[in-house]
């Protein structure tokens, strides 16, 4: 296959890469972290795909990918569970394995006999010794300062967007690709499992998460609800989704609400989480995972933010997404600002965003939604 021609300037990368490699059969993916991550990388894992069509790529993550991507086409072909290991794991309140259980696991990955390693998880300090142990005949990545480089490498430096990170570091394998925008496939079984939860209704749905896996990204879900009930008053069903932890948040958004709304915590399966996601004209929500599954199945979001998220996941495009920043992003108890540190509070650090300001965002978008004739019931069969 020839390697594709870049249409912009060419990317000057240390250890200038060589193209595509040859005989490239196995690709090993390690990006073992959040459902949002995921998404971000999503654009990369295509572009290999792409330049590597009759490879088998395996995606090193966790067990929510495989149970993400379990039957639904996209670009990865299986996915291997990484054990729990210090400084490359998702949170869990799970042990790190033991370095035994940790050599089994590498030497298994060893004889299955990957051509290709990628390291799409992060500055290389922690997660590249653990690429270099799988034995790939060539290994790509990026790297910090200090941290151990793979054969092919990019600079790991702060404030870089994910989505953007990830093309560059898969650049350097010869997959190159200008899509940004990430994509996932929805299925039947997703559209089955949400309307068994959310039966079809003629009216537009909108879905409100409330949640993220830090509480400081979680805006007052009283303010949701309020900001949600004037689409009900112009005729939107309005759903409150959350993981089996929002129990309270879910609660909260219902009180703003201020009257009956269709509620469900830990009650989706992800595939019933993607399908509702699909079938809503529009998500209100915070930096999570949902949010950014609403955005990879193609329906319009508006999204709360800190400032120290807003380069690194935020929507690249505002077409159909909007994104309001607390620039602040201290805590609403104690004021620590996120990136000096985890003060314990578990409390907001989007407080500072005014409600008038998510309001006024929610309903030009939603002006939007409808006089682009998107107001009719989504994958609605």
């Amino acid at each position: 296959m020839p390697e594709p021609v870049a249409t912009g300037p060419a990317l000057d990368l240390p250890a200038r890469p060589g193209g595509l490699i040859p005989d490239v059969r196995r690709i090993a993916v390690l990006r073992a972290n959040g459902i949002g991550d995921y998404v971000v990388s999503e654009p990369a894992l295509a572009a290999l795909r792409e330049a590597y069509p009759d490879a088998e790529i395996t995606l090193l993550g966790a067990a929510h990918h495989a149970a993400l991507l379990a039957g639904r086409p996209g670009p990865v072909d299986r996915v291997v569970v990484l054990p729990l290991v210090s400084g490359v794991r998702v949170k869990s309140d799970q042990p790190d394995a033991s370095p035994e259980e940790l050599e089994a696991w590498c030497a298994e990955q060893r004889a299955y006999g990957y051509d290709l390693s990628v390291q799409l998880h992060g500055g290389g300090g922690n997660s590249n010794p653990l690429l270099l142990r799988l034995g790939a005949r060539v290994s790509v990545g990026a790297a910090a300062p200090g941290a151990p480089r793979t054969d092919r490498w990019v600079p790991y430096t702060a404030y870089q967007h994910d989505t953007v990170r990830w093309l560059e570091v898969v650049a350097a394998a010869g997959a190159w690709s200008t899509r940004l925008e990430p994509g996932l496939a929805v299925t039947e079984a997703d559209l089955a499992a949400s309307e068994a939860v959310f039966p079809r209704d003629s009216r537009p749905l909108v879905a409100v998460h409330p949640g993220a896996s830090d509480a400081r990204r979680c805006y007052p879900e009283d303010r949701l609800g309020r900001v949600a009930r004037t689409l009900a008053d112009d005729g939107a069903r309005v759903v409150v989704i959350g993981g089996p932890g929002d129990t309270d948040r879910v609660a909260r958004v219902a009180d703003g609400f201020g009257g009956d709304v269709e509620t469900v915590v830990g009650g989706l399966t992800l595939g019933g989480l993607v399908g509702t996601l699909a079938r809503a004209s529009l998500m209100i929500g915070n930096d999570s995972g949902p949010r950014h599954l609403a955005g990879a199945v193609g329906t319009p979001t508006v999204g709360v933010f800190t400032y120290a998220n807003l380069a690194d996941v935020a929507p690249l495009t505002r077409t159909w997404h909007r994104v309001l920043v607390s620039w602040h992003g201290g805590c609403q108890v104690c004021g620590m600002r996120v990136l000096e540190g985890w003060c314990g509070h578990e409390a907001s650090a989007t407080h500072d965003v005014a409600e008038s300001e998510v309001l006024e965002a929610t309903r030009e978008l939603w002006q939007q939604v409808v006089e682009a004739g998107r107001t009719h019931a989504r994958h609605s069969g």
